[in-house]
């Protein structure tokens, strides 16, 4: 499932992201907030959810390689964030919902 895909499914803003990086497969999930751990755990092709929104994320979502970072519970983005994402041109999705009730809709949807 693409990431424009699967915004729609769980009801996500698509807060920034070219065709390109929207149509990028997600392939599994990683839930973190703590940097380090995500650095070392989540892996390429994850959807990244997140309450994280400063401009460190977006070096990590770098690093790992995941396909989106997810804001859960109405996290606003740091504006710098949302540069180094455009810049870099990766997804970054923003939802209402808890960290808790999105994985759990990812792992049913991307296990279909």
């Amino acid at each position: 499932m693409n990431i424009a895909m699967l915004a729609e499914r769980l009801g996500a803003r698509i807060l920034s992201g070219s065709d390109e990086a929207l149509s990028r497969e997600a392939r599994g999930g990683y839930c973190g907030d703590l940097l380090s751990w995500v650095m070392g755990k989540a892996r390429e092709g994850d959807v990244w959810v997140t309450i994280m929104s400063n401009p460190n994320v977006a070096a990590v979502a770098h690093l790992t390689g995941v396909s989106c970072v997810l804001l859960a519970e109405g996290v606003s983005p740091d504006e710098g964030l949302l540069g180094r994402l455009q810049s870099e041109d990766t997804a970054l999705l923003s939802s209402d919902k808890s960290a808790f009730e999105l994985c759990g809709i990812i792992h049913g949807l991307i296990s279909e």
